[in-house]
């Protein structure tokens, strides 16, 4: 029987989570056990409303944006809550779109060391993600511009089996219930939730519906 195909619509801010879906969509569709092909629209856009401008719209869709909270620091906090504005605005611009919000807090590089090892601690700043990046993937880069670099990161993702991202989506609701657990509050902007203590992650959302649509959960 032939495979039906499934689209899913992403926005993101660099080219490493741009490479990362690339790199999902090979696996999920080179796995005999699919139950069908995905398919990743995934722009490099950090403006929600310019994504939702060059996108033909086929009837009502839904688009991730692939998102860090940085920090605490008033730069990034700024930084944040204006992407909820441009999300929020991207809806209301006359086509039936529905932005949802996929952070990371530090950094998208928590989700890539949670396809192998737990990350629970709270970290002090997000280069410090570096160190549990080489323990995670047996790599010795000196920093973290090094481990973002294309060769680098596609070397990093080729250590990573649909086994491993099942693993990830497990490890990072592990997160989020214990952080729901310690009392943490839900932040909520505009519609969207989040929390502001580090580690949390809702990046593992998009990721989880396109492997149990397919049947690989």
């Amino acid at each position: 029987m032939r495979k039906i195909s499934k689209k899913y619509f992403l926005s993101v801010e660099g080219e490493n989570e741009l490479w990362y879906f690339e790199w999902l969509q090979y696996m999920i569709n080179s796995s005999p056990e699919a139950d069908c092909f995905v398919k990743f629209d995934c722009k490099v856009q950090k403006d929600p409303i310019k994504r939702v401008k060059g996108i033909a719209l086929p009837g009502k869709i839904e688009i991730s944006h692939i998102v860090d909270r940085e920090s605490e620091e008033a730069v990034h906090v700024t930084q944040f809550t204006t992407t909820l504005d441009r999300m929020k605005s991207a809806e209301r611009i006359g086509k039936n779109v529905k932005y949802k919000l996929s952070y990371s807090n530090f950094a998208f590089d928590l989700w890539i060391v949670l396809h192998k090892m737990a990350c629970n601690s709270s970290l002090s700043h997000r280069r410090k993600y570096l160190s549990s990046i080489n323990r995670a993937f047996s790599e010795n880069f000196e920093n973290l511009d090094q481990y973002k670099h294309e060769s680098n990161f596609k070397r990093v993702l080729g250590k990573i089996s649909l086994d491993d991202v099942r693993q990830a989506i497990y490890r990072s609701k592990t997160i989020m219930n214990t952080n729901h657990a310690n009392g943490y509050i839900m932040h909520e902007y505009k519609g969207y939730n989040y929390y502001k203590e580090n580690p949390s992650l809702s990046v593992f959302e998009i990721v989880e519906c396109a492997i149990i649509d397919c049947g690989l959960m």
